[in-house]
């Protein structure tokens, strides 16, 4: 069955003025207009297309690619506005998106740039777009590790940093201090997963720091075997111990033993005392 507002691979049916018929499965056949393919396909031959509705509500498929597809975050330039309606945004394809106006936070105006998540209406099986962010992120558990690779979009700044949309799907934030510098909304950025909290919040950093926080990893595993091996799961090293003893203990710099120990407060893994460090419970 072909998915309204994804990529689908369809196979073709059969040739008419208008272009070449798709098999839709329980949609039914699907137009592809001939002016997006050069030649007629073999019958059965997959054609790789997106599909939605036209402007008279009729499905179609199309060979170009919007600037997102339903389920992601995009951000989209108003090109008209209907006060009864809502706007309409530029997508990337002839029919430009709606952003109806219940899905609104904020009056908007032509020209204007917004960030939204590209939806499947479920009453009216149509695409619309929505700036109603926090309703799509999040909805399940957060499953990364500390390192792991991602796609982030930048969706609001706050005063620890800036708010992100994480693979389309969770929410994260990137910290004031462990920026080069302002970001703009809207921009899409690549990084990595610094933390996994707790309560599956994930703090992030730019992938030009990637480097340092993965070399922090390794120091934070020997941190915690030697406390584990220790008596009452302690150890007198701390912020203040000379960087000789630290690294006669754990063969790194006095930073990034520093940068470890923070990691595993951030984490509850371990406590900071003013004498030394143990384990979280201990």
């Amino acid at each position: 069955m072909a998915l309204i507002g994804k990529r689908n691979r369809l196979p073709f049916i059969r040739q008419a003025t208008p272009g070449y018929y798709l098999n839709g499965g329980s949609h039914g056949e699907i137009l592809l207009p001939g002016r997006y393919l050069p030649q007629r396909p073999s019958v059965g031959e997959l054609v790789d297309v997106f599909v939605y509705r036209d402007s008279e509500d009729r499905l179609v498929a199309t060979t170009e690619a919007p600037y997102a597809t339903v389920g992601e975050f995009a951000f989209l330039r108003v090109v008209s506005v209907n006060p009864r309606i809502g706007v309409f945004l530029d997508w990337g394809l002839e029919k430009d998106l709606l952003l109806p106006i219940r899905e609104q936070t904020q009056p908007l105006r032509e020209g204007d740039w917004l960030v939204v998540h590209v939806a499947l209406d479920q009453k009216t099986d149509r695409i619309i777009a929505s700036g109603r962010l926090n309703r799509y992120l999040n909805l399940t558990p957060a499953d990364y590790v500390a390192g792991q690779a991602v796609k982030m979009l930048v969706i609001g700044e706050s005063p620890l940093g800036y708010n992100v949309a994480v693979n389309h799907a969770h929410r994260g934030l990137l910290y004031h201090g462990d920026l080069p510098g302002p970001l703009t909304i809207g921009q899409p950025l690549d990084g990595f997963v610094r933390l996994v909290r707790p309560d599956g919040k994930l703090d992030l950093a730019l992938d030009a720091v990637r480097v340092g926080y993965q070399r922090i990893v390794p120091v934070t595993e020997k941190i915690l075997e030697g406390l584990k091996a220790s008596e009452g799961g302690r150890l007198s090293l701390h912020d203040n111990s000379p960087p000789e003893e630290i690294r006669a203990a754990f063969g790194v710099s006095k930073k990034a033993f520093k940068q470890a120990i923070g990691v595993l407060f951030k984490s509850k893994q371990i406590v900071i005392e003013k004498s030394g460090i143990r384990l979280a419970g201990k």
